[in-house]
């Protein structure tokens, strides 16, 4: 098995049957571009991480919002910030020290993390999708079928099948003992890269992504266009136009997330199949990793008044609370 090591003034081929280090190769190497990338992964990472701690906190805090809605919606929140912070903060310490390198076992940390929170995202859509179509198709009988145990096992069923997904990529992984090349074509151990280097055998490789793309990709797209097809012929049936819009504004903010997601994911998929340039790929995963989570916090706050509510009030209350915080401390202060 052989791989090119780069080095200043030629390629050197070796001839390797153990790996211990991979290269991450996602973004330009230009000395002038580093402190740009660097700046803006820094601000959209803190905006992604504060966006949705703040979404979080503003659903708990709230009594109005402990409705399975929004208790999915943090969970998705937690989803989104445990794949940011499985990537991006790797690529702001790359950008600062130069380095490209990861280990062997920091990447397969990494793609395992990365797979799990991703798939709950997915799987997350898919189950706020069926609580809206039971909330507009079935409203008299939500509270019984959307009751909490359902609820927490929905959320629960999402988080093992997130896990055992990694697991199944984890293990295909692990019973490799060469690689073709080192060198990954994106800015974090993206499993399909990873998948694509390794010396398994083409029939192995392609089914083995063929039942993965049924099981965690087919199925819950066709669950939450089943959902959406019914939700819009039930929409269609109301005959007031303020009913429609309504009973369709329920459901905006999600339709909106799950095109987002969905719009990334297929982006990531066509750079890859198409494109030949990685830094073209790498830029798309960004948009699926790092851009989409950003983004859901401002399209639940900025189209529901329930969340832009809660989130006015917590704010309001931490300023009180830091407020009489600090005169209680100067006056103590002022006494000694």
């Amino acid at each position: 098995i052989f791989f090119s090591r780069r080095n200043a003034g030629y390629i050197e081929t070796q001839n390797l049957t153990r790996v211990s280090e991979f290269h991450l190769l996602g973004f330009s190497e230009d000395p002038d571009l580093q402190p740009l990338i660097f700046v803006l992964f820094l601000f959209m990472y803190l905006v992604t991480v504060l966006g949705n701690l703040l979404i979080i906190l503003a659903v708990t805090s709230d009594s109005h919002l402990h409705t399975p809605m929004y208790f999915f919606l943090c969970n998705l929140s937690l989803a989104d910030v445990g794949l940011t912070s499985t990537t991006v903060p790797k690529v702001i310490v790359d950008v600062h020290t130069h380095s490209t390198v990861i280990s062997y076992v920091g990447c397969l940390t990494q793609m395992s993390f990365s797979i799990t929170f991703g798939c709950m995202d997915d799987l997350l859509l898919t189950v706020m999708a069926y609580d809206r179509f039971v909330a507009i198709c079935h409203p008299l009988h939500y509270q019984v079928i959307m009751n909490p145990h359902r609820c927490g096992f929905l959320v629960l069923v999402s988080v093992v099948a997130s896990l055992l997904h990694s697991l199944l990529h984890s293990l295909m992984v692990l019973q490799v003992t060469c690689f073709k090349d080192v060198d990954i074509s994106s800015f974090f151990c993206d499993p399909s890269q990873l998948l694509n280097l390794t010396c398994l055998d083409t029939i192995i490789h392609d089914i083995f992504v063929c039942f993965v793309g049924v099981v965690y990709a087919f199925l819950p797209m066709s669950a939450l266009f089943f959902s959406y097809y019914k939700i819009v012929s039930s929409i269609l049936r109301v005959p007031s136009p303020g009913g429609k819009y309504k009973a369709f504004s329920t459901c905006g903010s999600h339709l909106t997330v799950v095109c987002l997601f969905y719009g990334a994911g297929l982006g990531v998929y066509l750079s890859s199949t198409f494109s030949l340039s990685p830094q073209q790929g790498a830029w798309a995963s960004v948009v699926y990793t790092l851009v989409t989570p950003m983004l859901n916090p401002f399209i639940y706050s900025l189209r529901n008044r329930d969340i832009k509510r809660a989130i006015w009030r917590l704010l309001s209350n931490t300023v009180s609370v830091l407020c009489i915080w600090s005169a209680g401390w100067k006056s103590s202060k002022t006494e000694y």
